[in-house]
């Protein structure tokens, strides 16, 4: 084994993934459009933080008048390491062509290449935002040298997180396989502390905006000093620089130290899992497996009333598929971030405000989940399908039915019975069951829109989300599904609740407002539905 021979290819293949990931980014229009969305809104936001950001520059006299500094040097390798460990159980855990790859070159530089690559993306994704933050600063204070500096200490930190993320991302993938009924667990415990996080978060920045949050009592609390002082040291040479402590520097020489120590605990953990032989259920148990499947459907039998049709048949066989493959779901997380200030808002509202607003809620996020759980990518979802499908004596519009009908089965139970159980909570009957009944019409609404919104725009390729591989939808349709529906949702619910509260007086011009709405509605949702109907029927394989 040679260790620069390792690094060398290593580092080739590092560029190699990192290459193959920008051109990916930038292989499809639709990608470049949504990159470009993406930094429109972000970087609006970063464009509009830049000018607080020189200000500082121009006041700050020593590192503690930096806002929170001690907080975010604590808080920033600890994002690292977990954003590492999330990536490569997401993403990078195992290699691919791995029977071609394991025997070219030695596991350490599949290893060295995978974190280079791994580096370079997060460079890539964090550090140009990072680097005109730096750069504002700078400018601000007056040192160039800051920018140098700056590199120098957070690059060997991204390193060393990088490296101990991954060490500890494969070790969890070794537990998974030794323990593959705690995968399932996991996900469950991951989205609901993604939820938790979400809502903290929101709830954290609604008090610091207020005043209520004792920050200063908090950041002594949490801030680690040793990392503090380290991270104090890209201000060497600047007017904010003080005295070098030890402290600083037996952490830069823990964080070089630890880093080659990362690249062995991840070979070897990389190795384990990579030369471990995996049982693909062929010959064990394969005779009970069949007399299994000769005795039962596999839960597939479609229950009454769904088997009258053949819409219904279809409907049943994607809900299955749904609960046992709850990856196809994984874009459904966007929801989460929409969430969090609506949690906020309903745990701070009053005990009179409290039932409307969760009827409200309830049946908007049903009509969310009627529209975006099966229909936003209706063609890419049954490519691998179509073959037979188009072969078959089903019409079309069943395929495009059932897919309708699957996601109202999800959400009309949300957007009904969410209104009718704030009954509890002091909303009066006649305010739940309309609440109830407008969050049943949307959901039709909101279904029948996004099968063609869905056909539209097709998704082909499959991505791994939790060492599972599937097909989401279009990151831009699922954004212009929420901002079509969401609006169009939130202008029905207050209608409805000025209706029921007895604030609209009936008057022509109401009339005509409400009567535009519902022909909008109604038109958009059932042209949606018939151009997904034709876009079945003329579908062609390329």
């Amino acid at each position: 084994m040679n260790l620069r021979r390792d690094v060398r290819h290593g580092l080739r293949i590092g560029r190699a993934e990192f290459v193959r990931s920008v051109r990916g980014y930038t292989s499809e229009t639709r990608r470049i459009v949504g990159l470009l969305l993406l930094a429109l809104v972000f970087g609006g936001n970063l464009l509009f933080s830049l000018p607080v950001v020189y200000v500082a520059g121009r006041r700050a006299q020593s590192v503690t008048e930096i806002p929170l500094f001690g907080l975010v040097a604590t808080a920033v390798p600890v994002v690292l390491t977990l954003l590492a460990t999330f990536r490569t159980l997401e993403r990078i855990g195992r290699v691919e062509h791995e029977s071609l790859v394991l025997t070219t070159v030695h596991p350490r530089a599949v290893v060295v290449g995978l974190i280079a690559a791994e580096v370079g993306r997060i460079g890539l994704w964090f550090g140009l935002p990072f680097a005109v933050v730096a750069a504002t600063f700078t400018a601000g204070l007056g040192a160039p040298s800051l920018l140098v500096t700056a590199a120098a200490v957070v690059v060997p930190l991204a390193c060393c997180t990088t490296v101990w993320g991954y060490a500890a991302g494969v070790a969890v993938l070794r537990g998974f396989e030794r323990l593959p009924g705690v995968r399932r667990t996991l996900k469950v415990v991951g989205f609901v502390a993604m939820v938790g996080v979400v809502l903290v978060s929101q709830s954290f920045g609604r008090s610091l905006a207020d005043g209520s949050l004792p920050v200063d009592t908090l950041a002594a609390t949490l801030t680690f000093d040793p990392l503090a002082d380290y991270l104090a040291l890209a201000f060497v040479g600047t007017p904010l620089a003080r005295p070098f402590s030890s402290a600083a520097v037996v952490t830069f020489a823990a964080i070089v130290a630890l880093t080659p120590v990362g690249l062995v605990v991840a070979t070897r953990q990389a190795s384990a899992l990579w030369f471990t032989d995996r049982a693909t259920g062929g010959d064990r148990g394969s005779s009970a497996a069949g007399a299994k499947a000769t005795d039962s459907s596999g839960g597939f039998s479609t229950p009454r009333p769904l088997s009258a049709t053949k819409g219904g048949h279809v409907a049943w066989g994607l809900l299955v598929r749904g609960v046992r493959h709850p990856q196809k779901f994984t874009h459904l997380v966007m929801l989460v971030f929409f969430l969090g200030p609506l949690g906020t808002t309903i745990v701070q509202s009053s005990a009179d405000g409290l039932g409307p607003i969760l009827a409200a809620s309830g049946a908007g996020l049903g009509t969310y989940l009627a529209g975006a759980t099966f229909g936003l990518n209706p063609i890419g979802d049954d490519r691998p399908q179509f073959p037979i499908l188009l072969l078959t004596a089903t019409a079309p519009r069943a395929l495009v039915r059932g897919r309708v009908l699957a996601g109202v089965i999800l959400g009309v139970p949300v957007a009904a019975a969410l209104p009718l159980a704030t009954v509890a909570l002091g909303t009066s009957p006649l305010s739940a069951v309309t609440f109830a009944l407008v969050g049943v019409l949307m959901c039709l609404a909101a279904a029948a829109f996004a099968v063609g919104l869905g056909a539209a725009y097709p998704i082909y390729e499959e991505r791994e989300f939790w060492g599972a591989k599937t097909v989401v939808p279009s990151t831009l349709v699922l954004m212009a599904f929420m901002f079509v529906v969401g609006p169009g949702t939130v202008i029905g619910l207050v209608a409805t609740w000025f209706g029921v509260t007895g604030h609209l007086a009936p008057t022509p011009p109401l009339a005509a407002g409400l009567g535009l709405y519902l022909l909008v509605t109604v038109g958009v949702s059932y042209g949606s539905y018939r151009y997904a109907v034709r876009r079945y029927r003329t579908y062609t394989f390329d």
